[in-house]
């Protein structure tokens, strides 16, 4: 029996699921913003508890590995790995804004007007401080830039762009497509299904974390 757990910490909110082998079987998403920490654990509980499985029973477990928050990606990665060493099965990590690609893709289904390696769709995803995590993918999925950390008027584009960036910033994004936030049940789909790239379960931060950056400013 198959059973991946698949739980995403990069945003605001925290996503957890578990896909079966087939399909996603259960999905959840936190109620509260921020407190990842606090969330994630029982999330996973609940979802195990929704399809009758304990923690011996999952096979694998797929992360999203950002571009987010340092505290964010620090409590799902940790999780992740922690899981993965105690039951002894692998862990695999997609970046968050692929998440989001892969669903854009499977919903379009070739709609957007091409199929080659021509940019189709952006993804944004809001990166605090006026900026966005942003990257261009081609009308299946496949990234063919960035991730990169911009403010929006710099990364501006009249392309699609899905996540939450094009919401925050309708001047720089015009052409918003959903959705906003990355779905635990794709990341599990893209891990599965092989529909994104697999990394090793470290975080994307793409900035240094605000204590590091403290610490080494000059006074």
């Amino acid at each position: 029996m198959t059973l991946l757990l698949a739980f995403d910490t990069a945003t605001p909110q925290v996503g957890v699921a578990l896909y079966d082998g087939h399909d996603v079987v259960a999905e959840l998403v936190s109620e509260r913003s921020m407190k990842h920490g606090e969330q994630l654990a029982p999330l996973i509980a609940s979802a195990l508890d929704q399809v009758g499985a304990t923690r011996q029973d999952l096979t694998g477990i797929a992360v999203g590995a950002g571009p987010g928050p340092f505290t964010g990606l620090r409590v799902g990665l940790v999780t992740a790995r922690t899981l993965g060493f105690v039951l002894r099965i692998p862990v695999r990590a997609v970046c968050t804004l692929d998440v989001v690609a892969v669903e854009v893709a499977e919903e379009q289904r070739g709609g957007l007007g091409t199929s080659g390696a021509e940019p189709a769709f952006a993804v944004a995803t809001d990166a605090r401080r006026k900026e966005v995590y942003l990257a261009v993918y081609d009308a299946t999925g496949a990234r063919l830039t960035g991730p990169v950390v911009e403010r929006p008027a710099t990364v501006a584009t009249r392309l699609p762009v899905a996540g939450e960036g094009a919401v925050l910033y309708p001047d720089s994004f015009p052409n918003p497509l959903g959705p906003t936030r990355p779905s635990a049940g794709w990341l599990a789909r893209a891990v599965a299904q092989d529909r994104a790239e697999l990394l090793e379960p470290e975080p994307l931060y793409l900035r240094r974390p605000d204590a590091e950056a403290r610490y080494g400013a000059r006074p």
